[in-house]
């Protein structure tokens, strides 16, 4: 299995999210017959029956294909296991490690055969230029999601999410104030970014976090690459991708990334911290689609009502990401309220990257990424 920091889960919305905006075709390869053609075409569950019914034609179908979803990534594993064992269905983890463009590619290369994918976990960029390949759904607690984290017809829907944040040995290195203080001395040769920023979201975000820290906006990420282009020539910038294993042997102490991936890369470390700057912060959801040509939709489905469940929300909080239903339960006392208390306190100003800015964030850092930190 590998390492939770080496998985890029938005890797590939820079370039590809644009390019793959796709046309399914042909027929589900499910068995065509009664509850599972009327799952194919469900769009609640209102238009299969009760929970009791989806959940008999979710097992007549007997299996669910994922993708991309690695076992070390907010908690995922559990997710798993959890509903394996709640409705005694198969789940085919298909390549864990793969980006959000990957699980766009799988459903066009296996469409209408048995092994495509059921359901997808995408970044946002890529989940919003592709809906054509996706079924809409609605969940039970659909009224507990935000408006501004679903698309109105339920084509994708944010799940969990979390901050980006920078964590850290502080038995080595001294706890940061501001973003500005990784300029200085004591940081030399210790900052590293998950992945690059051209091709991995989670880097992306961390220089939308520097622009915003450093007084631009989201829109022109230009005073986030010339931050890291200082922190470079200061010394201070590692070109190193962090994994568990750069982090545990201290070859990468310092480390921007998602709060929920930042806290369990550095289980090994017993000094590690992680830390939200306050002010501007950036944050983002993980998206939840159906495959419209799912082999198992109604186990597709089943899936969906148990990620948004209270059980599934609390699983990813558990794992430290944010569910896309934490206010609605924290309101109706379902919450997981010890695991929500660990959560780093929040930026008083928080940011979402739209398409649009995601579009433009990567091709800004295409032309100039490589020459400021050359």
């Amino acid at each position: 299995m590998a390492n939770a920091s080496t998985m890029r889960k938005g890797a590939g919305i820079l370039v590809l999210a644009a390019a793959l905006t796709l046309t399914g075709c042909g027929t589900p390869a499910g068995d065509g017959g009664g509850e599972t053609a009327s799952a194919a075409t469900a769009t609640s569950l209102a238009d299969i029956g009760t929970m009791d019914d989806l959940i008999a034609a979710a097992k007549a179908e007997g299996k669910l294909n994922i993708i991309a979803c690695p076992r070390t990534w907010a908690n995922y594993g559990a997710v798993i296991d959890t509903f394996k064992s709640k409705y005694g269905i198969e789940v085919d983890e298909q390549n864990p490690d793969g980006s959000s463009a990957e699980e766009i590619q799988a459903v066009e290369t296996n469409a209408g055969l048995d092994t495509a994918p059921d359901v997808l976990d995408l970044g946002l960029a890529v989940a919003a230029s592709n809906t054509a390949l996706f079924a809409p759904y609605k969940v039970q607690t659909w009224d507990d999601i935000p408006a501004a984290d679903k698309e109105a017809s339920g084509l994708h829907v944010s799940d969990y999410g979390g901050y980006m944040a920078l964590g850290f040995d502080s038995s080595k290195l001294p706890e940061p104030t501001a973003i500005t203080d990784l300029l200085k001395a004591e940081y030399k040769g210790s900052v590293a970014i998950n992945g690059d920023p051209t091709q991995a979201g989670s880097a992306l975000n961390a220089v939308g976090l520097a622009t915003v820290q450093n007084g631009g906006t989201l829109d022109d990420f230009t005073q986030g690459i010339d931050f890291f282009s200082e922190l470079n020539k200061a010394g201070n910038f590692l070109k190193i991708d962090p994994t568990d294993a750069t982090i545990a042997s201290g070859e990468t102490p310092m480390v921007f990334d998602w709060d929920y991936l930042s806290a369990s890369q550095g289980t090994a470390v017993p000094g590690w911290k992680v830390i939200l700057f306050p002010g501007k912060g950036v944050t983002s959801y993980y998206q939840q689609a159906i495959n419209k040509q799912a082999p198992h939709p109604a186990a597709a489905r089943l899936w969906e009502e148990f990620l948004y469940s209270d059980e599934g929300q609390n699983i990813w909080l558990q794992g430290g990401a944010r569910p896309v239903r934490m206010q609605a339960m924290t309101d109706a006392g379902t919450i997981d309220a010890a695991s929500a208390s660990k959560l780093p306190v929040v930026p008083s100003e928080p940011l979402t990257l739209n398409t649009e800015q995601s579009n433009a964030a990567g091709t800004l850092l295409g032309e100039k990424w490589a020459a400021a930190i050359s």
